[in-house]
């Protein structure tokens, strides 16, 4: 997945399930989105499938619908 850094706009990096911008240093963790309600979704893993869920009242989103934003890691 490509993810821009949402300080200086560069391609970032993922590494060990995060991503890091070497442009401006710092680190982020994605954060599925639902594209009808913005609000965070429930990410389902089971058998090597990834599904994402909106608790409220989206139902299962498709992977190819799913906005990402990219939170600050400490």
């Amino acid at each position: 997945m490509d993810a821009l850094c949402p300080v200086c706009q560069k391609l970032m990096t993922e590494v060990s399930g995060h991503f890091h911008c070497s442009n401006c240093h710092g680190n982020y963790q994605p954060q599925a989105e639902c594209p009808d309600c913005a609000k965070p979704l429930q990410v389902l893993k089971a058998c090597g499938a990834i599904d994402y869920f909106c608790q409220h009242g989206h139902g299962l989103i498709s992977k190819s619908r799913v906005h990402f934003s990219y939170l600050p890691t400490i």
